[in-house]
């Protein structure tokens, strides 16, 4: 854990993971133990450790996809070949160990981890949700072998400069039309109470044929709700739903905790905790972390309701942008989505497979 910390120390643009939360691998009772299987390897030049990197055994991934794949993740090392070389045999080995045919990845326990190597826009803040690498992983990684299986591509959606007046109309009247209605609730509590376990189902559904996903499971549930607790904002979350009251859309914001956690190294100190709040309270960017329509939905006009509520986000006091995070480059619908705002395309990240 604290090896990423040295190599980036300086670095303007890297963010650090919560150490806490990063801790938990290794603990009896992590929420993927029922699930996946981990070996964790690191480099040393001497006494000098110059390298890291984990390899993950997800079982439920693998019978899901019809795949016989080990993933790796949290692979950070000098620029050096000898060094990604040991690295990845030690993972390369442990795979063919457990009768597995391909190395995949940056891919976590789900895609609700980090993932994706970083090779466009190194000179942009990560997002607290997402890694930063050096431009030299991607001429390590493929001097192996690795190729090409996916890129997602991220945006900074900004207010559009000339709005659409016609959008709050169409909003309300596919609203009015399907019965739809938005989700209420007086505070973060309740509205977890409320609509936790119904948010969950709708994600399973909408995220089913994602690439690299999982189904969710009861410990997944509860380790999501822990992590992002502090952090929820009703006025960044948006829930649609039909007039049995299940969600059927969701669009899922946090304010950025970047800045507030390159200072502490991601431990939450008394000063980082203090900036948390003081981010939460008053963003000045906003990360979208989720968004998700169930199929029935998909061709029925809902994702312009999102977007006249992500504009609506955009106008709080305070708010400059908001970064989409990864979207699959072949996700035409959810890119369609941002051609109504003034959007700039300024990350992009890839995922490797090689046979083994």
């Amino acid at each position: 854990m604290k090896f990423p910390l040295k190599l980036y120390k300086g670095n303007p643009y890297f963010v650090p993971p919560l150490y806490g939360d990063e801790m938990k691998m290794f603990q009896k009772n992590y929420s993927y133990n029922d699930q996946a299987e981990a070996v964790y390897f690191l480099a040393y030049d001497g006494k000098k450790v110059v390298g890291r990197i984990s390899g993950i055994l997800q079982r439920v991934a693998n019978e899901k996809w019809g795949q016989k794949r080990v993933r790796f993740t949290r692979f950070d090392s000098i620029d050096d070949q000898k060094v990604a070389d040991a690295l990845f045999a030690a993972v390369e080995k442990w795979a063919r160990e457990k009768g597995m045919e391909e190395v995949v990845g940056p891919l976590g326990f789900s895609d609700l981890e980090r993932e994706g190597l970083l090779i466009e826009g190194f000179d942009e803040l990560a997002t607290f949700e997402e890694q930063y690498n050096y431009p030299y992983y991607q001429t390590l990684i493929e001097n192996l072998g690795y190729q090409k299986e996916v890129d997602w591509i991220e945006h900074k959606l900004y207010l559009p400069k000339e709005r659409d007046e016609r959008l709050p109309r169409l909003s309300q009247k596919i609203l009015d039309r399907y019965g739809l209605h938005m989700s209420e609730a007086k505070n973060t509590r309740e509205f977890l109470k409320k609509y936790a376990d119904k948010f969950f189902e709708v994600l399973d559904a909408s995220y089913s044929e994602i690439y690299g996903t999982v189904p969710f499971t009861e410990n997944m549930k509860k380790t999501l709700i822990a992590n992002f607790k502090l952090i929820i904002d009703l006025k960044f979350i948006r829930i649609i739903l039909d007039k049995d009251e299940r969600p059927v859309c969701f669009g899922i914001c946090f304010a950025s905790l970047a800045k507030a956690l390159q200072k502490s190294g991601g431990r939450l100190t008394i000063p980082a905790l203090f900036r948390v709040l003081k981010a939460v309270k008053k963003p000045r960017i906003i990360d979208l972390a989720l968004i998700g329509v169930v199929d029935e939905y998909r061709m029925k006009g809902v994702s312009s309701v999102l977007i006249n509520e992500l504009i609506k986000m955009l106008d709080e006091d305070g708010v400059e942008y908001c970064e989409t995070n990864l979207n699959l480059e072949d996700n035409y619908s959810i890119h369609n989505m941002w051609k109504s705002f003034d959007s700039v395309q300024h990350k992009r990240r890839r995922s490797y497979v090689k046979k083994i």
